[in-house]
């Protein structure tokens, strides 16, 4: 064998090394990635797993939560019509007293829904909200005419700081039902004679910075981090003597949601409870 030829194989066997070892690498690399990708894969299916729980979980609550609310308002009307309807005499005012009752717990089954339906519309057709352009002062001083007789009772002082001339496109019913829900919840639970304020901190190019809050009693730390929760009690049994369906303030957040904003909650050091949100000026996600 000549030396150019030993040479050559020599080559040859050195170049089959380096290939094999560089393919051994790259089986090992290679290796590692599907490992990789499979560990993933398999994180994300139990992530997936884990968030149709979670989703299964809520709509299970959320639907034990709406017979637990059921229940109350059907048990009393059924109460007063059974005494309406039974062999002893009902005096008029004792008649008028029962019927005016149940008239009210009707209206709070009519509340609740109209609000459980409004929360699965955001939350599973919000194409169904069409935008237009609206202006945000005029709204808000809509939800504060509408709900003039509350605040009188209350003997609280609502003022609206909000621009005259800020508008944005959005969806009408949930800008109110912002608006409405936050002035209901501070008039039930801010307390009596408090000052409620609604004004914008800030104004970007593309949306508005909304400060609402009161000069009530606020709440405890604990809650504020629920505080947006469905159906959530901070104070046993008061929703129900105020009225409320526990859904206000989570539609208030799925409203701001669907308006590209944000939302947060705290209590105000001079006392009371606040909230910042912001509402875009223009929906993008909707064109």
């Amino acid at each position: 064998m000549s030396t150019n030829t030993f040479i050559l194989l020599v080559s040859i066997l050195a170049l089959m090394m380096i290939a094999l070892v560089i393919m051994l690498v790259y089986q090992r690399k290679l290796i590692r990635e599907i490992n990789q990708v499979a560990k993933e894969a398999e994180q994300s299916k139990n992530l997936i797993i884990a968030e149709q729980r979670r989703n299964q979980q809520l709509k299970q609550e959320m639907t034990n939560n709406i017979a637990h609310e059921l229940k109350t308002p059907v048990s009393g009307i059924r109460g007063y019509l059974e005494i309406l309807l039974g062999e002893k005499p009902v005096s008029d005012d004792k008649r008028r007293y029962f019927l005016d009752r149940c008239y009210q717990q009707t209206l709070r089954l009519s509340s609740l829904i109209n609000d459980v339906s409004l929360i699965n519309k955001l939350e599973e057709a919000d194409d169904l909200f069409p935008l237009t352009t609206l202006n945000l002062y005029d709204i808000a001083q809509e939800a504060i005419r509408d709900l003039e007789e509350n605040i009188s009772t209350q003997n609280d002082t609502i003022i609206n700081h909000l621009p005259t001339d800020s508008v944005i496109q959005g969806n009408t019913e949930l800008v109110y039902a912002i608006f409405r829900n936050l002035i209901e919840n501070a008039i039930s639970y801010a307390g009596e004679r408090v000052t409620i304020t609604v004004e914008t901190y800030k104004e970007a190019p593309d949306a508005y910075y909304i400060h609402f809050f009161d000069t009530g009693c606020g709440v405890d730390n604990k809650y504020l981090d629920r505080i947006f929760d469905r159906f959530l009690r901070i104070e046993e049994g008061r929703s129900r003597k105020s009225g409320g369906t526990g859904l206000g303030l989570s539609i208030v957040k799925h409203a701001v949601l669907f308006h590209q904003g944000t939302i947060y909650c705290r209590n105000r050091n001079e006392g009371g409870l606040e909230y910042f949100l912001s509402l875009s000026k223009e929906n993008t996600l909707k064109k």
